[in-house]
């Protein structure tokens, strides 16, 4: 399969999971992007269009514990970092966008990690 055609497929399914999920004032969507060597997730309130709390690989908070981990293990870093962020602002209910990507490996344990941390959704 080309890459685009790959790229494209994703776009599809993330645009039939985004008919479905929104995020409003009281229950925001968490939404999960995953590239080749980093993952990030957002908290949006789709309502006014404002992305609430945001947490990735690259953020300075967990970069020195990545160190020497596998991309499963930083993935479940950065879901227990977007949920102490999100309670933080008083964030505690969430919709969850998988972001067109399959619910197993780095999204499911990002998933996993948010729910630990005390998220629900």
């Amino acid at each position: 399969m080309r890459k685009s055609a790959t790229r494209e497929a994703r776009l599809r399914r993330h645009y039939k999971v985004r008919q479905k999920v929104s995020g409003d004032g009281a229950r925001p969507r968490l939404c999960v992007f995953r590239s080749l060597s980093h993952i990030y997730a957002q908290v949006v309130d789709d309502g006014r269009g404002h992305t609430l709390v945001t947490a990735s690989t690259l953020d300075a908070e967990i970069k020195s514990d990545t160190k020497g981990k596998n991309k499963t293990e930083r993935a479940a870093l950065v879901g227990a970092l977007l949920a102490k962020r999100a309670k933080e602002k008083k964030i505690t209910q969430v919709a969850f966008d998988r972001g067109g990507f399959r619910y197993h490996g780095r999204v499911k344990a990002l998933a996993e990690a948010a729910r630990k941390g005390g998220l629900k959704f």
